[in-house]
C-alpha cells in the first residue's frame, strides 16, 4: 500500500473519513426532519388538503424551489453570515452542517411530497369516515403507508449529502474533500486524490446498500 500510495498520511486519512462520514450522518438527520416538514407541509396545504392554505402552500413551495435552484457551493458563501454567527468560523465539519442542510432538506422534501401523493386516497378517506384525527391519518396513514418511498428518498438524498461533503471540504470543512484538494491536488500528489475518491464511492456503497435493504425489509407490496 506504501509504495500505490507513497503521500497518505493513514491517521489524517482516517480522520478525513470520519468528519466525512460525521458530516454525512448529521446533516442526514436534520435533512430527514426538516424534509418531512417541508413535504408535509406542501401536501397537506395543497388545494384539497387536509390543511388547504393558500399561503402556506404558496411559502413552502418557494422555500423549497428557491434552495433546490441555488448551487450548493453558491449557497455555502451564501449562507457564511450566519454559519459565523452561529459557530463563530465557517470552517470545520459541524459548521458545515447548516450549508448541508439548506442544500439537501429541499429536495428531500419534494421527494417526501411525491411520496405522500402516491398513498392511496381512498385509504385517507377510510381513515376521516372512521373519525381519525388529522394527527392520526399523518403519522398512521400517511407516514406509514408511504415509509418506503420515503425511505428510498432519503438514501438518494443521502447520497448526494455525500457529494456536497466533499464539495465542503474543498472549501475548508474538512473531510475526504478537503484531504483530497488542499493535501493532494494543490500539491500534485495525486494518489491521496485517487484513494479519496476510491472512499467516496466505498461510501456511497455502502449507504446505498443499506437504504435497498431496509427498504425492501418494510415494503410489504
Amino acid at each position: 500500500m506504501t509504495n500505490l500510495f507513497p503521500n497518505i498520511d493513514w491517521a489524517d486519512l482516517v480522520v478525513a473519513t470520519g468528519e466525512t462520514l460525521y458530516m454525512t450522518l448529521a446533516a442526514l438527520l436534520g435533512t430527514l426532519i426538516l424534509g418531512v416538514i417541508l413535504g408535509l407541509l406542501i401536501y397537506l396545504s395543497q388545494p384539497g388538503g387536509l390543511w388547504e392554505n393558500k399561503w402556506v402552500h404558496l411559502v413552502t413551495a418557494a422555500f423549497v424551489n428557491i434552495f433546490r435552484a441555488v448551487p450548493f457551493i453558491i449557497l455555502i458563501f451564501l449562507i457564511l453570515p450566519i454559519t459565523i454567527f452561529l459557530f463563530g468560523t465557517f470552517r470545520g465539519p459541524t459548521a458545515a452542517l447548516p450549508a448541508l442542510i439548506l442544500g439537501s432538506a429541499p429536495f428531500y422534501g419534494r421527494l417526501v411530497e411525491i411520496a405522500l401523493k402516491e398513498v392511496d386516497g381512498g385509504v385517507i378517506e377510510a381513515a376521516k369516515a372512521m373519525g381519525a384525527k388529522t394527527r392520526t391519518i399523518i403519522f398512521k396513514v400517511l407516514l406509514r403507508e408511504s415509509l418506503p418511498a420515503l425511505v428510498s428518498g432519503l438514501t438518494v438524498t443521502a447520497i448526494a449529502l455525500i457529494g456536497y461533503t466533499a464539495v465542503a471540504g474543498a472549501i475548508g470543512a474538512g473531510g475526504l474533500g478537503d484531504y483530497a484538494y488542499y493535501y493532494g491536488f494543490t500539491r500534485r500528489d495525486m494518489d491521496i486524490v485517487y484513494i479519496c475518491t476510491i472512499l467516496i464511492v466505498v461510501i456511497v456503497f455502502i449507504f446505498q446498500a443499506i437504504g435497498d435493504a431496509v427498504t425492501r425489509k418494510i415494503d410489504k407490496r
